[in-house]
């Protein structure tokens, strides 16, 4: 099941960390079709957050069509988001492990490593390959 954090300086509403959250479990492959997500209630008592907050995020993942309410049972994955393999998420997390260390032992730092990721991400995107 998954776990949400919640980063409060982030500048993202709460409800939407929710929804970024459970869609990378998704991509990720930690959440799959079927899997329940937390109750409200649980969320709310981890988090300290409003019910309707957390009522939110799971609204707007079941008007995406990736999660559906069951009345009396929970909130259920309904699918994944399409995308890479697991076996090829873990051999690109391994190179990207790999790359992270060699940037960092290069004198970058976290917010070097944002900013660089977004460029070449932009420009792969931009070029059609991402």
């Amino acid at each position: 099941m998954i776990e949400f954090n919640l980063d409060k300086g982030s500048g993202v509403a709460t409800y939407l960390q929710l929804v970024h959250q459970v869609k990378q479990a998704l991509r990720l492959g930690t959440l799959r079709p079927g899997d329940q997500l937390p109750t409200a209630r649980e969320v709310v008592e981890r988090l300290a957050i409003n019910p309707n907050t957390v009522l939110k995020a799971y609204r707007e993942l079941e008007r995406e069509g990736l999660v559906e309410g069951r009345p009396g049972m929970g909130t259920f994955v309904r699918q994944g988001i399409a995308g890479a393999t697991l076996a090829e998420h873990t051999r690109l997390r391994r190179s990207l492990e790999v790359w992270v260390r060699e940037a960092r032992a290069a004198g970058l730092d976290q917010e070097d490593l944002r900013a660089l990721f977004s460029v070449v991400t932009a420009d792969a995107a931009k070029e059609g390959a991402a």
